[in-house]
């Protein structure tokens, strides 16, 4: 029976970490880069926002944690989604928020395309 036991308690020191990671794999903008190509969620500071109304597609970018030339992770959001945020550049500029989605590189810079409101939230 203790043997049992200890066994139980070895089991449980190993995979608690495990679980734990798994509970809260929040990423922050700048380790975004080492996941591209996984589903996962990005928090940081909004620093910069633009809704780029002359290029094809209308999209709507916000960097996190550094504003656009120098930026290090970019929310996508495409003309034709862009109605179920308002005015997304606004409401979330300088504001903390998370962000969950696939993320895909563009020019070697980490990005998240949004489609619903669902996939963003702002921090308290």
């Amino acid at each position: 029976m203790r043997t049992y036991r200890i066994a139980l308690l070895l089991i449980i020191c190993l995979a608690l970490p495990c679980i734990t990671k798994a509970q809260t794999s929040h990423l922050t903008a700048a380790e975004a880069k080492n996941h591209v190509g996984e589903t996962a969620t990005v928090c940081g500071r909004v620093a910069s926002a633009h809704f780029a109304e002359k290029v094809k597609g209308l999209p709507t970018f916000m960097n996190l944690d550094m504003p656009y030339p120098k930026q290090i992770f970019t929310i996508v959001i495409w003309g034709a989604d862009r109605p179920k945020f308002g005015n997304p550049e606004r409401t979330y500029n300088h504001k903390n928020i998370c962000v969950s989605g696939k993320i895909t590189s563009h020019r070697e810079i980490p990005e998240i395309v949004i489609t619903t409101p669902g996939q963003i939230q702002i921090q308290k």
